[in-house]
């Protein structure tokens, strides 16, 4: 990517995103779109995808081409990786946000649960972020942003896996930074607290509505309010844009981890 006083140009960038159909990751599309970059949205529903593609040539994208698949499976984020610079001549943008989560406490987390959310949160970002490597150091440079969560810098009940694998994250953008800083590659993570997109409101137990969920995530939070998708899409852009900033795990949480 270029540069303009020392900040990366966005526009004709080429960026990758992970589950991008919906919450975060639409909305990580929308800023890049407006920036004017060229997008390569990844997920598992290629209607979602498109949806969001279209919305994003709307508003200013460069290019928009989607990819439906499983970021746990290596072979597939590498088969991606190699399609976007087929498509665009090089990777300069990598946003790892796909993810799941698992409410349970720990001796209820089942082995297959447990298996789902790190190869997931976790091990799709490795594979992607090795993939996405290969081709920016050949290329001189690039950016990976990873959405990791508040709860993988402190813990949080019922909530094992999730809380592991997030913490995976945090550590995997601060080894691959110092791996990768001669090579002109930055990684950082967003780390947002409570977000107010469907994650947040699924896999409770029976009887538990979208109103306690809010009103207990909003008690904890020194705001007094949910992130919403934008919020956290706009810091992952500005990571993105920042070439001197690399291993940050950047909280945007009201203050929830201030405390």
């Amino acid at each position: 990517m270029k540069t303009i006083d020392n900040r990366r140009e966005l526009k004709g960038a080429a960026a990758v995103v992970t589950g991008a159909g919906s919450g975060v990751g639409a909305a990580v599309c929308a800023a890049l779109a407006d920036a004017g970059a060229r997008l390569y949205l990844i997920g598992r529903s290629e209607d979602k995808l498109r949806r969001v593609a279209e919305k994003a040539m709307e508003t200013g994208a460069a290019a928009a081409e989607v990819s439906s698949g499983d970021v746990g499976d290596s072979s597939f984020c590498e088969g991606a990786a190699a399609a976007a610079v087929a498509r665009f001549g090089r990777l300069d943008i990598l946003v790892n946000n796909a993810g799941v989560i698992h409410r349970a406490r720990a001796e209820d987390t089942a082995d297959d649960a447990w298996t789902r959310v790190i190869r997931t949160n976790l091990d799709g970002v490795f594979w992607f972020s090795r993939a996405a490597i290969a081709r920016m150091r050949a290329q001189g440079g690039g950016a990976i942003v990873n959405i990791a969560s508040t709860v993988g810098l402190v813990g949080a009940p019922n909530l094992a896996a999730y809380c592991a694998s997030k913490g995976g994250v945090a550590q995997l953008t601060r080894a691959l930074a110092v791996e990768c800083a001669a090579d002109g590659i930055t990684v950082n993570a967003v780390c947002p607290g409570a977000i107010d997109t469907p994650m947040l409101f699924s896999a409770h137990a029976d009887g538990v509505d979208e109103s306690q969920v809010r009103a207990r995530n909003t008690g904890m939070i020194p705001q007094g309010r949910l992130a919403t998708p934008a919020e956290v899409a706009r810091a992952a852009v500005f990571l993105a844009g920042e070439p001197h900033i690399t291993g940050a795990l950047l909280p945007v949480d009201g203050g929830y981890t201030a405390r």
